[in-house]
């Protein structure tokens, strides 16, 4: 099920690394799974995080279309209004090197604004940053270029693989200026909880460390409370 929109609202007030972080405490996957790679992260940091569900596509911009290998846009379009908002583009680009041609800028984003999504996650290129920053549409990108070039979608709606990561349509994204990762949907309704009790715990080992009379006995007693295991 999709969460509130006050759920939304919570999730995009915690940074991309304390949901990291709030997911670890669930154990529903290796810590290293779930994160795109530090190629993409928000264009737009003064933004905040973004969250949304993902409308997944394929595209290519090194040479054009091949024949009876281009996506219908009609069609697109309406996929993107089968996934509940807010909505995020995630985009795998196809080409090697990736980035030779921008799909996203101003038009792109403002006709995908007015689709309901609030950004795009992509390997691949995006332009028109300042037309793009005044509409309040966040840009997570690996890649900035001048032309679109030969750009165009070759499938949409299957699972994708962004930043070393599968995606599948629908699955909850989170991103900011640090990076994107994926939320597993079953804990997104605890992250805020979760994380409250992690930033407590780092609160009093920050506390501890900037004591006048910190000692590293103290310390050692704290991580042995708040993080049992083998020192």
């Amino acid at each position: 099920m999709a969460l509130t929109t006050q759920q939304i609202d919570a999730l995009k007030k915690i940074t991309s690394p304390s949901v990291a972080n709030a997911i670890e405490t669930f154990n529903v996957r290796p810590r290293e799974q779930g994160n795109l790679s530090s190629d993409i992260k928000a264009l737009f940091p003064e933004m905040g995080p973004m969250v949304g569900y993902a409308c997944t596509a394929i595209i290519r911009a090194e040479s054009g279309p091949i024949e009876g290998h281009r996506a219908s846009l009609f069609g697109w379009w309406d996929f993107i209004q089968t996934i509940p908002a807010p909505r995020v583009i995630v985009v795998h680009d196809l080409d090697d090197p990736r980035g030779q041609g921008a799909q996203w800028g101003e038009v792109q984003a403002n006709i995908h604004r007015a689709l309901g999504c609030v950004g795009v996650v992509t390997d691949g290129s995006v332009r028109d940053l300042d037309e793009v920053r005044a509409l309040n549409f966040q840009f997570c990108a690996a890649h900035v270029s001048v032309s679109h070039a030969n750009v165009h979608m070759v499938d949409f709606g299957i699972p994708i693989k962004v930043g070393g990561v599968w995606v599948k349509p629908g699955d909850l994204v989170h991103g900011d200026q640090h990076g994107v990762v994926v939320i597993p949907h079953d804990i997104a309704h605890g992250i805020p909880e979760a994380i409250a009790k992690v930033e407590a715990n780092e609160k009093r080992i920050i506390s501890v460390c900037q004591s006048p009379d910190f000692n590293v006995e103290r310390l050692k007693a704290l991580y042995k409370e708040i993080r049992p295991g083998t020192y």
